[in-house]
């Protein structure tokens, strides 16, 4: 009885062909300047990021509590 060939093995096998037909994959530099837009999207995620406190505790995690409304 033949043994059947391991996924990972088989996938493996795919990928190279792939590469081979399509060439490697795309490799970005990461030494860039960030670029910060600043447009409605954005302004909207830091609006909505507002609302929470970040509470971070002695042994390392993290928690979100909702900001308690200022009177």
């Amino acid at each position: 009885m033949a043994r059947k060939t391991p996924f990972a093995v088989r996938f493996m096998k795919a990928t190279s062909k792939l590469q081979v037909i399509l060439g490697p994959a795309a490799r970005g530099n990461t030494g860039g300047k960030i670029v910060y837009r600043g447009d409605a999207a954005e302004r909207g995620r830091q609006q909505e990021l507002e609302q929470w406190e970040i509470v971070r505790n002695a042994d390392g995690s993290t928690y979100l509590n909702p900001r308690t409304p200022e009177r």
